[in-house]
């Protein structure tokens, strides 16, 4: 058996060590990317839950769920990117009382594409629900339309605010619903106009005049993003008013 030399052995020690510099910078950097969200506005949030009357629930893995008594559609919602989940505790709450049970899923590190088949199981757990929607926020739209282009069969429709589906859902069969704020400067619109022939024909668009990226949610304003003529309130309550069509 060969005897390892000095010099070999302080090349492996060398690699060994950058290996664990490069490993250590790469978590390091991880940490600060997913770290670096779009905190809830609390306040706003308290504000709003002061004007409706909803139930609310956890999940045992931390998703929320908004219902009232006699709802029998459910919804099931992927929140943006690094936006922290319960900023869009609002749009839930406006959609439960149109009529909704709505699931708010709560996704590791803010991010939905690290869990785009979070929606597994959940309609299990509501025997009642006699439709069901799916959708979401921006990256949490495009992760919601790749999850229902695999289980069509269990929804009657997907809703995109501020998204757009890479998914070729055009033979789904799937009622359809692409909302953007005519101020949002965060969505790609060139990608947003070239993925529309990915939804089914006849699907429903809608531009929100003065309507923004952010104000699906209250988690104040994202980088970027254009100037709003509609107050945050104003613009999720038109989103639940227009989602609510989809299971007419």
């Amino acid at each position: 058996m060969k005897k390892i030399t000095n010099r070999k052995k302080q090349k492996l020690l060398i690699t060994l060590a950058a290996f664990v510099c490069a490993f250590a910078v790469l978590f390091a950097g991880f940490g600060l990317y997913v770290n670096d969200y779009y905190r809830a506005d609390l306040k706003a949030i308290a504000d709003y839950e002061a004007e409706v009357s909803v139930k609310e629930e956890m999940l045992d893995d931390g998703s929320l769920v908004y219902t009232k008594d006699g709802n029998k559609n459910g919804l099931i919602f992927y929140p943006g990117g690094k936006v922290e989940y319960t900023a869009y505790k609002p749009l839930m709450m406006a959609c439960a009382e149109k009529g909704f049970t709505c699931i708010l899923i709560k996704m590791p590190f803010n991010l939905a594409v690290l869990d785009k088949n979070a929606a597994d199981g959940v309609q299990d757990k509501f025997p009642e629900i006699e439709k069901w929607l799916i959708g979401g926020h921006s990256l949490g739209a495009a992760m919601a339309a790749s999850y229902v282009s695999k289980n069509a069969e269990d929804f009657t429709g997907l809703f995109l605010l501020a998204g757009y589906s890479t998914a070729d859902l055009s033979g789904s069969g799937l009622k359809v619903l692409s909302m953007y704020g005519s101020e949002d400067k965060v969505m790609n619109m060139e990608k947003y106009e070239k993925y529309k022939t990915n939804l089914p024909l006849g699907f429903t668009e809608f531009e929100m005049v003065g309507g923004c990226h952010s104000y699906f949610g209250l988690y104040g304003m994202q980088k970027g993003d254009g100037e709003p003529t509609v107050s945050a309130k104003e613009q999720i309550k038109k989103a639940a008013a227009k989602i609510a069509v989809l299971v007419k």
